[in-house]
């Protein structure tokens, strides 16, 4: 099965982009938190690409309409 870059829902704390990197990446998503609050308080331009990321990985988890 070919691996996918989605946003992760079941470990989310802001928008999943970190989880979803993570689980992409098979590392553990306190590395990745880490990496990018560092990348925040360093000149590190990460804000705008966490945000297109946000905007641009799909969710994992499709959005199911129930009529009732």
């Amino acid at each position: 099965m070919k691996k996918q870059l989605k946003r992760n829902s079941n470990d989310k704390v802001i928008g999943g982009v970190a989880a979803g990197l993570a689980d992409y990446f098979d590392i553990d998503v306190t590395v990745v938190r880490l990496i990018l609050v560092a990348g925040i308080l360093l000149p590190f331009p990460v804000v705008i690409p966490y945000l297109v990321a946000w905007a641009v990985m799909p969710n994992d988890t499709p959005n199911t309409v129930t009529i009732a």
